[in-house]
């Protein structure tokens, strides 16, 4: 342990000795997430859909079949209830929700009024407000179409839907609620894999990592203390980036932090990983550098759905996401943010991510007898 703590305290001198890494690993956080708050996500298409038809009747079945008709929506599944759909929104499965009342289809064929509900996932406001521009043109046009060949009612009143709107977890359909949590997710990334990406490598090159290879550190040794650093600098990150969303920006922290800095550990850790393996393939801190950003920093971001929906992605490429752990991270930080869920519903997403980050240091771990004995 002495030998550990006296390379963590040579790998803290070289940063303090380092004023303009220091200020970038702690400044620049604050900085993206104040450029990635207000930005603005992409439109959609094949929304997850779930249904819940309580009234099982052949006009019920004529509206689910225009909406599973429809390119914009994919129709997930259908219950009985309403109660039974809100599983499907916490676990982020569903984006929207239709529920059809008891009675609908008597009342479609007496000509009388009848309402039906969306009910929508509002974490990601923008993609949000496409999906129920979408799903209230789909009502309003097949309302049209019962009212134009249907008879009207005795009373000389047409017939027809009303389209009741709810919006959960985001009812203001801020986006900045939905990017703020997933830069936290963005910005662990990026530090932790390429600081300890070039940490490493920055031995290679001023040629002090034959040094401390004839010292008495074991190679265990000489991994954990070259990333512990980085892993602390990492957490304190965390406080910083949910201190600022929360104070500043006024996203709602709905879960539990605890559990959130649990998780996060976990997530620093895979992308410590990371960052090990990257410098194991790597002689230089420029090649380092290239390297985390053209092969893996750049295509995680792309895939992960923090820019561009999953679903939206061509089939071909939507299994490769499961390989991108910032995919499942930012599933639990989004979830404990605006949701307020809790490991009963995360602990898939955990799981995943554990599992990618003990493989990944396995991996790195096997390849790094290259760069230690």
């Amino acid at each position: 342990m002495q030998r550990l703590r006296c390379l963590v305290r040579k790998e803290f001198i070289e940063l303090r000795m380092n004023p303009r890494l220091l200020r970038l690993v702690i400044i620049a956080p604050i900085l993206q997430l104040t450029m990635l708050g207000y930005a603005a996500t992409t439109d959609v298409k094949n929304v997850p859909l779930v249904v819940a038809d309580g009234d099982r009747s052949a006009a019920s079945r004529e509206l689910v079949a225009r909406f599973e008709a429809s390119p914009n929506f994919t129709v997930i599944g259908t219950v009985t209830t309403v109660n039974e759909i809100e599983s499907d929104l916490e676990r982020g499965t569903a984006a929207l929700a239709l529920s059809i009342p008891a009675g609908y289809g008597a009342h479609v064929r007496a000509g009388r009024p009848v309402s039906v509900q969306v009910v929508a996932d509002g974490t990601d406001s923008n993609s949000t407000t496409v999906a129920l521009g979408y799903a209230t043109s789909l009502i309003g046009g097949y309302a049209q179409e019962l009212v134009a060949g249907a008879a009207q009612s005795a009373a000389g009143v047409p017939g027809g839907i009303d389209a009741r709107i709810r919006v959960w977890f985001n009812p203001q359909l801020e986006s900045r609620h939905f990017m703020i949590p997933g830069v936290l997710a963005l910005i662990l990334l990026i530090v932790t894999a390429n600081l300890a990406a070039m940490a490493i490598v920055r031995e290679k090159e001023l040629g002090t990592l034959e040094q401390l290879n004839v010292t008495p550190l074991r190679r265990w040794e000489l991994i954990v203390g070259k990333l512990l650093p980085y892993g602390l600098i990492a957490l304190v990150d965390v406080v910083l980036v949910v201190a600022v969303a929360v104070l500043w920006f006024e996203v709602p922290l709905r879960g539990s932090f605890a559990l959130l800095f649990a998780i996060s550990l976990i997530y620093v850790l895979s992308t410590l990983a990371l960052g090990l393996f990257i410098s194991t393939i790597s002689d230089t801190q420029q090649q380092a550098m290239m390297t985390a950003t053209f092969f893996f920093l750049t295509p995680m971001i792309y895939l992960s759905g923090f820019i561009f929906p999953i679903e939206n992605m061509p089939a071909l490429i939507q299994p490769l996401t499961y390989l991108i752990p910032l995919r499942y991270f930012l599933v639990i930080v989004r979830g404990i943010f605006l949701k307020g869920i809790g490991l009963d519903l995360l602990w898939p997403q955990v799981a995943a991510l554990a599992a990618w980050g003990v493989g990944m240091l396995a991996l790195a771990v096997a390849r790094s007898r290259k760069i230690a004995r």
